[in-house]
């Protein structure tokens, strides 16, 4: 018996002695095989976006075509229209004393808008002002008709377009000459040029015909446009952007401070920030995807309280928009759009 033991016990041990090299071995088989699949998850993925984005580089090539060929048409048929045209150019100066709390608006009705930041204390209102009418008569009209308005009240600028049609928000009860249905056979189209100090707040809207463009503008924005596109570039203050018919793009070169929304119904929606964002990000398109390169922690659908009761219990809904968390959250950003992608990128 002790023969036979002994060399049982010595395999016994062999046998234990060997069990922990298997088992690394098994272990670090199954890591690099675990590995290797994330590496080709990643790599199709990675495939996957720049397939989109090349998509989207070419929709966008043949997008803007399209677009130089209808502004091309409709320049043509414009000058048939309208070919008589008048041209006029406007410059205001205002001194702003004390840059910190001040607004610069601007209620545009047909035109571009660009707005540009710089190291002065005062804004700089450049306009150029075109009035068009398809007979001499009709543009005497305009003439003495077209009026704008420029306000300073404080250290704040209003500058507006006051006749035929005051664009300053009104209540609907309180519309002034809006209660005035006639008909203006006249076109009527103002570009705003501006210069503002690098920290000032902005409200700047337009409607037809121009998109409005914003750079080095550090305070607070409130940008709105209906058939164009908005451009913010180099942005740090607290943001509300949308659009109805036209891309909307903004970069950030300090993260804002406070919540912000961005919308555009019918266009692309593409918003740079800093790597160091913090934010929870919530996302609606109903024809179009999402895309980041953030690390991101999606969340949990929000419950909204209905008021109503049924069976002795309150009625809850879920939320049906995307959210996403970045970094340690905290501060909102929305992004709606309809149709179009939603872009949100890390400042390289």
């Amino acid at each position: 018996m002790k023969t036979l033991f002994i060399p049982l016990l010595a395999g016994l041990l062999l046998s234990c002695a060997q069990s922990p090299a298997q088992d690394t071995r098994v272990k670090e088989k199954q890591e690099s095989k675990e590995k290797e699949k994330q590496e080709k998850e990643e790599s199709r993925e990675k495939e996957r976006q720049e397939r989109e984005e090349a998509r989207e580089a070419e929709r966008e090539v043949k997008q803007a075509e399209r677009e130089r060929e209808r502004e091309e048409r409709d320049r043509v048929r414009y000058k048939e229209r309208y070919p008589e045209e008048f041209k006029e150019h406007i410059s205001k100066q205002y001194t702003i004393q004390k840059v910190a709390g001040s607004v610069l608006a601007i209620y545009n009705l047909d035109g571009f808008i660009k707005v540009q930041g710089y190291a002065g204390d005062k804004v700089v209102i450049e306009v150029d002002k075109t009035i068009a009418a398809k007979n001499k008569e009709i543009l005497e009209q305009g003439k003495s008709e077209v009026k704008l308005g420029f306000e300073q009240i404080g250290d704040s600028v209003v500058a507006y377009l006051l006749e035929p049609w005051d664009m300053r928000p009104h209540d609907w009860r309180d519309r002034g000459n809006w209660n005035d249905h006639r008909r203006i056979e006249y076109n009527c189209s103002l570009e705003f040029t501006v210069k503002v100090p690098f920290n000032m707040n902005l409200r700047v809207s337009t409607i037809n015909n121009g998109d409005v463009t914003v750079k080095d503008v550090a305070g607070t924005l409130d940008v709105g446009n209906v058939n164009g596109a908005i451009a913010i570039v180099n942005a740090k203050g607290t943001t509300n952007a949308h659009t109805i018919n036209g891309d909307l793009t903004v970069n950030y070169t300090s993260n804002p401070p406070e919540s912000s929304s961005f919308n555009t119904l019918n266009g692309r929606l593409t918003a740079t920030f800093q790597p160091n964002l913090s934010a929870d990000l919530q996302f609606k398109s109903m024809n179009g995807g999402f895309y980041t390169d953030f690390d991101s922690q999606l969340l949990a659908p929000t419950l909204i309280k209905n008021e109503e009761k049924r069976g002795g219990g309150t009625l809850y809904r879920l939320k049906k928009d995307t959210q996403l968390r970045i970094g340690s959250g905290g501060k909102q950003f929305k992004f709606e759009t309809l149709n179009g992608n939603i872009y949100i990128k890390k400042q390289s």
